[in-house]
């Protein structure tokens, strides 16, 4: 079963992996989300203003939740 990229994202964004969530960021074939990773990535380990810092994190959950609502879930046939 592969896990999609959005879940992931998620995953690693909240439990602070953040190797995971930049290996993702070079796999995913969302380039909106490649985007948002790569600009959190960049205020988190550049920015001084945590201000910078928390507004790219949460425009990066805005997004991961977004996109959650429009991909379609498989259902599991049992």
């Amino acid at each position: 079963m592969d896990i999609p990229d959005y879940d992931k994202a998620l995953y690693y964004t909240l439990w602070g992996q953040w190797d995971d969530l930049l290996v993702l960021m070079v796999r995913t074939n969302d380039d909106l989300l490649s985007k948002r990773i790569q600009l959190f990535l960049h205020s988190y380990y550049y920015s001084s203003d945590q201000d910078n810092v928390i507004k790219s994190h949460d425009q990066l959950l805005y997004y991961i939740d977004h996109a959650m609502k429009y991909t379609p879930t498989e259902v599991m046939e049992v």
